[in-house]
């Protein structure tokens, strides 16, 4: 792998700083990404970028990632396993557990648990995030499948490229639904102004989200959806359940106003993955019940 990070600078950062670019595609803090542009880290097509310089559509701009994702030491981590073998381990990630490290630097997060229990993953897939195909976010709880060997992860990123991979979530939001299924067809990009989030952007990259309802709690006006994702972009359930008018109860981000039940954390569960085993062949589903905190949320509405 390369040591340094390049982008293409896309629409929604035209005219910002070098410093904000930085830190919006290389998802670190803007002191960071001043400290590299400072110290001449950072070339926009090819030369040096100057600290106030203001970058155009389709330059390119190149930069060293985040000291804390240039490596990753192993740590011992508790999370669940579905199922493990030579090739793969399915986790059964609970919610506030970072799948990988970020501008935060977490040091406890999957990425260096399996690091920690299959130390031969070193070197599979992406530095820092060695055998991770897909991830989670920290507040989602659920099922997520990590590659140890290399034809491992080859096979398995080919299935996510190619939405071979099922990924179904359990959610609960506002509202009810007259039909009771559904698709969700919205291209997403990154919010040049708030850079953690994401938006609703025709010029995004594709996303696509299909949804059918599990069950409508009448009396509060909730809806227990079991969500498909066909593509897999950042936040993607939960910025389209918003833009359509259905956030998910506990979302700090993109819900509007206070919940209508009170919820520990975000209801999003993923609990069913399927694939077919990049070695074998074999078709594998695997399922993963509601963890306790979620399934007192149903309770009381029942």
């Amino acid at each position: 792998m390369g040591d340094r990070l390049t982008f293409t600078v896309p629409d929604d950062l035209a005219g910002e700083r070098a410093d904000r670019v930085v830190a919006v595609m290389g998802e670190m803090s803007r002191a960071a990404a001043r400290q590299l542009v400072d110290e001449g880290s950072v070339t926009v097509d090819g030369e040096k970028a100057a600290a106030r310089s203001r970058l155009e559509v389709g330059q390119v701009i190149s930069f060293p990632p985040p000291a804390e994702a240039a490596g990753l030491e192993p740590v011992e981590v508790d999370f669940g396993v579905a199922y493990e073998d030579e090739d793969l381990i399915v986790v059964d990630k609970p919610a506030g557990l970072v799948v990988h490290p970020g501008a935060a630097g977490e040091t406890g997060t999957v990425a260096a648990g399996i690091l920690h229990r299959r130390p031969e993953v070193e070197g599979v897939g992406q530095e820092g995030r060695w055998g991770l195909v897909h991830r989670l976010d920290r507040d989602t709880s659920g099922l997520m499948v990590v590659a140890i060997s290399d034809r491992a992860y080859r096979g398995l990123a080919e299935q996510v490229s190619e939405r071979e991979m099922g990924r179904e979530y359990l959610a609960l939001v506002d509202g009810g639904f007259p039909v009771p299924t559904g698709t969700i067809d919205a291209p997403l990009s990154r919010d040049a102004a708030r850079p953690t989030r994401r938006r609703v952007d025709p010029a995004g990259r594709p996303a696509r989200t299909h949804y059918e309802v599990e069950h409508e709690y009448e009396n509060s006006g909730l809806t227990l959806l079991r969500v498909r994702l066909e593509t897999g972009r950042t936040h993607q359930i939960r910025v389209h359940l918003a833009a359509i008018g259905h956030p998910l109860v506990g979302d700090r981000v993109y819900r509007p106003g206070p919940d209508r039940v009170e919820v520990p954390r975000l209801f999003l569960h993923a609990a069913r993955l399927s694939f077919t085993h990049p070695a074998s062949g074999e078709p594998l589903a695997f399922d993963s019940p509601l963890p306790p905190e979620l399934s007192a949320v149903l309770e009381r509405l029942s």
